[in-house]
């Protein structure tokens, strides 16, 4: 039987011996990442949207302009009526009859035959048939004219346009598309030019410290204090409603928190050994900042930048909200949304739609910032 508890041979090649395998920083910080689930769920949903909102347009025969009037707010779940011979019709919210073909796609309008206002009742022509759009109960239904029987009925998935329509008869889900890219558009680019200026000033900042420090922090002060609806509103009376607006008013006031955080972050990092060393050596201010302080604060800039890109989506969804986003026909999340305000009694799912994008963007570059938080925390390496 095999003694475990005999000591080992002692010779150099078992003292060299590596037990654990070494691993560099970003494959310790990749390790850690893909060890945390929600942080894997986030990144998984993040390239899924990506995908959805660039290559999900090449597969969809519809724009988002594409308008038809005569098939305004049709869900994507439809209750059609089964005709006795064997056609299916769609009532739609401006009361005439749309036919449903086999394959659960839509059709042609019914033409219009006359109307029995005595009875509240709309007929139409189905292939030789009569039928009747009553409208004087509670509900809508499809019905003999002359014994008054209501068809039967059913629900079916609309293939024509799997999202349904709005109110404008276009495709939701192809504004869905590019309402997405809008909106991971304006994040991304406000984003990118926060990066930069926060980089720079908050960097700037908390390596000159003293009267500099001071009153660049003041100027930050001030900036944040600015109502940013406001902020946005005066942008858009100056140049104009549009995406370059939105793209200039997030990026000239949301770089105040990635200045604080660059600030906070140079502060703690410039009094250590390997600063004084490279001032010793002589090394310029711009060489320090470039090549030993950001390089270390890389940790707690890329866990801001993926809080504030939810920030700015959110941002955008809430100004198109409002009505001072993006001006039709072009889409965004937010004006999605705005548009479904005047139908969200009887089209429910024009706001549920966006609204449930809106949420999963958030809580997946949540999810990647928490991730990333924990990942490049040093106490957590184990």
């Amino acid at each position: 039987m095999e003694d475990k508890w005999a000591p080992l041979e002692q010779s150099s090649e078992d003292r060299e011996k590596i037990w654990r395998k070494n691993r560099t920083f970003a494959g310790d910080v990749w390790f850690r990442f893909r060890h945390k689930p929600t942080a894997i769920a986030g990144l998984v949903m993040i390239l899924l949207l990506l995908l959805f909102s660039l290559l999900g347009p090449l597969f969809t025969p519809y724009s988002y302009a594409d308008q038809n009037l005569r098939g305004v707010n049709i869900p994507p779940l439809m209750k059609v009526y089964e005709i006795p011979n064997g056609q299916r019709v769609y009532i739609t919210q401006a009361l005439k009859l749309l036919r449903v073909n086999s394959d659960n796609t839509l059709g042609e309008p019914l033409p219009f035959l006359r109307e029995e206002s005595g009875k509240s009742m709309s007929v139409f022509d189905c292939d030789g048939t009569e039928l009747a759009l009553y409208y004087g109960g509670g509900s809508y239904v499809v019905c003999d004219e002359q014994s008054g029987n209501i068809y039967s009925s059913g629900h079916v998935w609309n293939r024509t346009n799997l999202l349904g329509t709005d109110a404008l008869g276009r495709d939701i889900l192809a504004r869905l598309m590019y309402g997405t890219r809008v909106s991971l558009a304006v994040a991304f680019v406000a984003v990118l030019v926060n990066l930069v200026i926060g980089i720079l000033y908050g960097g700037l900042s908390g390596y000159l410290g003293g009267a500099a420090d001071a009153v660049m922090m003041r100027i930050v002060d001030i900036i944040s204090t600015i109502p940013l609806t406001l902020y946005v509103i005066l942008i858009m009376v100056v140049l104009g409603p549009g995406l370059h607006s939105i793209i200039i008013a997030l990026g000239t006031v949301y770089w105040v928190d990635m200045a604080r955080v660059v600030r906070g972050q140079v502060l703690g990092l410039k009094q250590q050994e390997f600063v004084l060393a490279a001032r010793t050596i002589g090394s310029s201010t711009k060489t320090i900042l470039a090549q030993h302080l950001i390089p270390n604060a890389m940790g707690a800039i890329l866990v801001t930048v993926t809080m504030l890109i939810p920030s700015a989506i959110f941002m955008e969804a809430f100004l198109g909200y409002l009505g001072i986003g993006l001006q039709p026909p072009l889409a965004s999340l937010g004006t999605m949304c705005n548009d479904a305000n005047a139908n969200l009694r009887t089209s429910p799912y024009e706001l549920f739609i966006p609204a449930l994008v809106i949420c999963l963007i958030m809580f997946a570059f949540n999810f990647v910032g928490d991730g990333l938080r924990d990942a490049l925390d040093p106490k957590l390496k184990k």
